[in-house]
């Protein structure tokens, strides 16, 4: 697999940018299922990493995608990005702070609760 090169590692800052111009056409947390907490950055979704390949079946190779995760400790976002690439994307950004970098600026989420499976 290839590495994502520095270009493609977005700070909040240019997060924000991009957000605010509408440049962002999908943004994806892609934390994997076991360390899902229920948060998400607000106007994102989830997209665990072992989905990552099948959701961008359904998506034209031109569309700007950023994928992010806990934080710059998790490598779940650097390899969805990869595999991004790998599949054709063009336009691919990894928001490297991910959720923690949101949350330590001051930033509010989104929470989602967790189904609970049916009792028998």
């Amino acid at each position: 697999m290839t590495e994502m090169s520095d270009h493609n590692i977005i700070t909040i800052y240019h997060l924000l940018e991009l957000i605010k111009r509408h440049a962002v056409e999908e943004f994806w947390n892609v934390l994997a299922d076991d360390d899902f907490t229920g948060e998400l950055i607000p106007g994102s979704r989830r997209v665990p990493i072992d989905r990552v390949t099948r959701e961008a079946a359904r998506l034209p190779k031109d569309t700007a995608i950023v994928v992010y995760c806990s934080g710059t400790n998790c490598p779940d976002s650097k390899y969805a990005a990869t595999e991004l690439t790998l599949l054709g994307f063009r336009s691919v950004r990894v928001f490297e702070g991910g959720l923690s970098a949101w949350k330590t600026s001051g930033r509010g989420v989104e929470t989602l609760v967790r189904p609970v499976a049916a009792v028998p």
